[in-house]
């Protein structure tokens, strides 16, 4: 079996968990649903370990360490500048919402007065 046709074989069987864990959650429609739901949450958790074993799986997984690795090693902001720029966007939002505005009614006003309706 190639290593495509094993791929998709995987998959499938990660779908089957998946749908396995809803339709344990609407089976045990009687029960509590935390029961419910540690259902469905059982089925995804079987689903991850089984495309686990697939190799998109497995990249997928050295992918988001890797991820993980980038992002710590970015110069985050520090809430003081957090919050100044979170201001400038808000002013700079305001004063842009009040030019198109006054815009809006400036053209609105000219093609009234063009075509004399107003």
């Amino acid at each position: 079996m190639n290593e495509t046709t094993k791929n998709w074989a995987i998959f499938l069987a990660a779908g089957v968990c998946v749908i396995a864990g809803i339709y344990g959650f609407y089976y045990f429609a009687e029960s509590a649903l935390a029961l419910r739901m540690l259902i469905v949450l059982t089925g995804l958790a079987a689903a991850s370990g089984v495309v686990y074993a697939s190799t998109p799986g497995r990249d997928f997984v050295q992918f988001a360490r890797e991820s993980i690795a980038e992002g710590k090693k970015v110069a985050w902001p520090t809430r003081k500048e957090t919050i100044q720029m979170t201001l400038i966007v808000f002013a700079f939002a305001i004063i842009m919402s009040i030019f198109l505005a006054g815009v809006d009614g400036a053209i609105g006003a000219l093609i009234s007065w063009l075509t004399k309706r107003g």
